[in-house]
């Protein structure tokens, strides 16, 4: 049983960044509609945007999901010529990750680089663009469903592998 669990980065609680572009307007939006949890009730969640790595140390987590990714985006506005996480997706993963263990959880509606990340983080899931339909990602994560599935390609880390 998970005692106390940190959520972090920005993503965690803004359905508008889960949704992305072509959502409620062409660029997508920044914030909520509501949020909503569904875990063990005995289980506390802190939420916590952006936290410095004092923060994370100072509450003793048993483990720590951050959700990190990209702002809404279409067309010519989303382009990208190095799809790495945006700030403060990457500063969070680095204050959190030392500190408790840490599933990173990617928000995004294309392949980002997490190379710089994967050897100091203890699990990653590419949650996509999940919409209002988070709770598949909560079930996997808490256990409540198993992980399936299989992509047809081993997905590139680094952006030169893209």
């Amino acid at each position: 049983m998970i005692r106390s669990m940190k959520s972090s980065a920005s993503h965690a609680t803004n359905l508008g960044y889960q949704c992305g572009g072509w959502t409620a307007t062409w660029q997508g939006v920044d914030g909520n509609n509501y949020t909503a949890a569904a875990v063990d009730p005995s289980t506390e969640i802190i939420y916590s945007k952006n936290p410095d790595a004092d923060f994370v140390k100072s509450n003793n987590f048993s483990y720590a999901i951050v959700v990190v990714g990209e702002t809404p985006y279409a067309e010519t506005a989303g382009d990208s010529l190095n799809l790495t996480i945006a700030e403060p997706g990457p500063r969070t993963i680095l204050n959190v990750r030392g500190n408790v263990k840490c599933v990173v959880v990617t928000v995004s509606g294309r392949p980002v680089v997490i190379e710089p990340y994967e050897s100091i983080i203890d699990a990653l899931v590419a949650a996509w663009l999940p919409g209002t339909e988070g709770q598949g990602v909560a079930d996997v994560l808490f256990g409540d469903d198993g992980f399936t599935g299989k992509l047809p390609r081993k997905e590139e880390r680094a952006l030169d592998k893209f």
